[in-house]
């Protein structure tokens, strides 16, 4: 992230997303400020906040896809969650301290794989050497009372070559195939859904797993597997044993308080309830003044340690169509400051959608078709007409965003994947081009109900 100037994040963002300017550069300036803030020195670095953003505009013109590769582009933690999924502090339901929860376990997981391939090396040769163990036990050295030490040396020697032998084809995976008798160690789990009678919420489990875990002895079993699935479970089993994982709670802790991002999304369905209602309106105010605190900042105990939320970046999102930002209560409105208004696509954008981004759906069936060694390729003509086609059901119907190119491409190549291999064999060569996207999709731009095209 240091090596990444706004500039930069923003072209990075260009190879996914198209379009949406405003929202690519404000998530830049709020990435880079990150960077900025850690490298202030002096007390006043605690008192640089971020800014947290919202973002406005229609379902598939880009909000979700902007936050997780902005997340990608930084390798930070990064947790999305449906603010209408939370309800209010006594109703059932999720509480939304646990979105900060997810975020901690997310970040533990990053930590955990990083520190993993730092161990790989190392667990691998001991792994070898369990498999070899296994294989041909090692000769002790010494000797019977009388018996020969110049043959019990030869024994040894003979011994170790042909280890050294059984260990150049386990590496060069020549004995995958074999099977051999190994002890995997299983730790004990319990259910926890129901204690004492009841269901315990969501804050009380958080540390009673770990706890119970711990309490139980690890069990070992013997398991008869090929080798290549020994290196597997023996790989993991090792690379775990290497690893500190204190020293992992804490450096996720630390990356996730720093560097962590939430994505609110829905944020427009707990919006209003501000003028004293009773019913649902008062359940959706509830929601908004119990992420207050959190978005604030504020101490969430995690099952891996306490986390402070104050430099945690949170980006929300929402269509808004029944109802406004204003709408929120005025502290949540507060704390997010930058608000981004995204665009509804055009004829032009869809184009472009079809065919730049690295992740591309004309790319992806490509490589779908291909994995049956079967050629496909799209004309320009017949892009076009996709997106002349999208536009004009975004516009018909209501508005999608790109999620409708998803409806497009399955409806027009529904044929070809279910042909594909029996009718249309291996090297086999296709063309879409505007004829084949008429012939297909002109019958459901005809039909004024689509719900059915849906995907």
């Amino acid at each position: 992230m240091e090596n990444l100037t706004p500039k930069q994040i923003v072209a990075e963002l260009d190879k996914y997303i198209i379009g949406q300017g405003d929202a690519k550069r404000n998530v830049a300036i709020a990435l880079r400020n990150r960077w900025r803030r850690m490298n202030v020195q002096g007390e006043i670095r605690n008192d640089i906040i971020p800014n947290n953003i919202l973002l406005i505009g229609s379902t598939g013109v880009g909000k979700t896809e902007i936050a997780r590769r902005l997340a990608k582009i930084a390798d930070a933690p990064f947790t999305k969650v449906e603010a209408s999924k939370f309800t209010e502090v006594g109703y059932v339901g999720r509480d939304v301290e646990s979105m900060v929860r997810d975020l901690v376990e997310q970040a533990v997981n990053m930590v955990r794989t990083r520190k993993k391939a730092e161990v790989k090396a190392k667990a691998e040769a001991i792994v070898e050497n369990i498999i070899l163990d296994a294989l041909i036990p090692p000769l002790k050295g010494t000797s019977f009372p009388g018996g020969d030490a110049v043959t019990d040396m030869t024994d040894l020697e003979l011994n170790q070559k042909t280890r050294e032998k059984f260990r150049e084809k386990i590496q060069r995976g020549t004995l995958d195939d074999r099977k051999i008798e190994i002890d995997i160690k299983a730790a004990a789990s319990g259910n926890l859904g129901m204690i004492g009678g009841g269901m315990i919420d969501e804050s009380s489990m958080i540390n009673m797993q770990d706890m119970l875990s711990n309490m139980m002895p690890k069990k070992s079993k013997k398991r008869k597997v090929t080798i290549s699935e020994a290196k597997r479970l023996l790989i993991e089993d090792e690379s775990q044993r290497l690893i500190d994982m204190d020293e992992v709670k804490e450096e996720a802790l630390y990356k996730a308080s720093n560097t962590g991002i939430i994505f609110i999304d829905e944020i427009d369905k707990i919006a209003g309830g501000r003028s004293g209602k009773s019913g649902p309106d008062v359940s959706r105010e509830g929601v908004q003044r119990d992420l207050l605190p959190i978005v604030e900042g504020s101490s969430v105990t995690t099952k891996y340690g306490v986390i402070q939320t104050d430099h945690v970046l949170f980006i929300a999102a929402g269509a808004f169509h029944f109802s406004k930002p204003s709408d929120m209560i005025p502290e949540l409105q507060g704390r997010f400051p930058i608000r981004v208004e995204l665009n509804n696509l055009t004829k032009g954008d869809f184009l472009k959608i079809l065919k730049e981004p690295k992740n591309a759906l004309t790319k992806q069936y490509i490589a779908l078709i291909e994995a049956e060694n079967v050629s496909i390729e799209f004309s320009d003509d017949a892009l076009e007409e996709m997106a002349e086609k999208a536009f004009a059901i975004n516009e018909e119907m209501e508005n999608i965003g790109a999620r409708r190119l998803q409806t497009i491409m399955s409806r027009l190549l529904n044929d070809i994947l279910f042909d594909i291999p029996d009718t249309i064999g291996a090297h086999s060569k296709i063309l879409i081009d505007k004829a084949l996207v008429d012939e297909k999709l002109t019958g459901i731009i005809k039909n004024k109900d689509l719900s059915e095209y849906i995907l």
